[in-house]
């Protein structure tokens, strides 16, 4: 490099050059820049995770002592002092950053959601609507373990149901060897991703992730097979049991958990309600707008008419119509990824 020029010029950036920051300054006072040059070096510029260092060529190795600074820009010249005071404000906030979002996914469900939401600046308050706890019997499960050779299919249509169904295949002594012979049939994505921690890989997952298309898009006929299909005890939905009798499948329901409403509602929760603060209200199942409706109509008059309301899919939405009045978002893809990526849009269309 050509120090000499360098030195006599009046503003200098350089990109992604910390790790040669003492010979920079080394240079550049050898050939003339006064030590008391004014310089800035802002690391993750223009992102929420942005800092910033500023000083003189004589002491900026001092203040940055044992700091990690890439990636960084460093900015040298006059220009560092006159337009320090916007240096802190630079950042561009995230698409939720004035955001409060509450997730209403049963308890120890929402964690996931809850970051990929804090990682747009969300402020997120969980407040589940859903507990999920074993059947009333094991009756109709163990039944249906003890004779799985019988089954053509194993039907899943969500974490909770793997979940327990492996957990009782282990009561029994048993793993994922006992399943030879039989395919897997899973609605969503991470339905698909708790089989997989059991080390199995999915034999079908209907289009767009929802049981909705899982009996027109089977990958062979129905007609004379036996389906074994775990599920929640009380309040699924009817539908996809009778689209695959109606095809002529024998459907084999067993209750592997069940789902309770919370008799509680987070203090958090009902403070940010009480106060307005709410902005996003997030659905991810039918089951989760009727508990809630329940609970907020237990603590009182607490309303969502200035709340947005977030659906994860066509169902969740019909039940937010019938209950609530309205849907303000719905996901694209009916997943937790879709769902934020809907939510996100919203907030930039807003």
């Amino acid at each position: 490099l050509n120090w000499l020029v360098l030195a006599q010029m009046k503003t200098l950036v350089i990109l992604m050059g910390t790790r040669q920051l003492a010979e920079i300054i080394r240079q550049l006072g050898n050939h003339g820049k006064h030590p008391d040059t004014p310089i800035a070096i802002i690391r993750w510029a223009g992102f929420p995770e942005q800092q910033i260092w500023q000083g003189r060529l004589q002491n900026i190795i001092e203040l940055t002592a044992g700091q990690s600074l890439s990636p960084a820009v460093i900015i040298i010249g006059n220009v560092v002092e006159a337009l320090s005071p916007n240096l802190v404000h630079f950042p561009c906030p995230m698409p939720l950053s004035h955001h409060t979002i509450l997730v209403t996914r049963s308890a120890g469900q929402s964690s996931e959601f809850t970051q990929q939401l804090q990682q747009q600046e969300a402020r997120v308050i969980e407040m589940p609507a859903l507990e999920i706890v074993p059947p009333s019997s094991w009756e109709g499960l163990d039944g249906a373990i003890a004779n799985l050779s019988t089954f053509n299919w194993l039907i899943l249509t969500s974490s909770n149901a793997v979940d327990y169904f492996f957990q009782r295949l282990q009561h029994h002594h048993l793993d994922s060897r006992a399943l030879a012979g039989i395919k897997i049939a899973v609605v969503g994505k991470k339905t698909a991703a708790s089989l997989r921690q059991q080390g199995l890989e999915p034999d079908y997952i209907p289009p767009k992730f929802i049981a909705d298309t899982l009996v027109e898009h089977f990958p062979e006929p129905l007609s004379g097979k036996s389906l074994l299909f775990p599920r929640v005890e009380t309040g699924g939905r009817e539908v996809l049991v009778q689209e695959c009798t109606a095809q002529g499948a024998r459907v084999t329901e067993v209750a592997a958990y069940q789902s309770q409403c919370p008799q509680t509602i987070p203090p958090e929760a009902l403070n940010a309600l009480q106060n307005g603060q709410v902005t996003v209200i997030t659905f991810a199942s039918s089951k989760t707008v009727k508990n809630t409706v329940q609970i907020l109509n237990q603590t009182g008059k607490i309303s969502l008419n200035s709340v947005c309301i977030a659906s994860i899919g066509p169902q969740t939405s019909k039940t937010c119509q019938d209950l609530l009045g309205r849907v303000d978002i719905e996901a694209k893809e009916y997943t937790l990824d879709g769902l934020t990526e809907a939510i996100v849009q919203w907030a930039k269309n807003h």
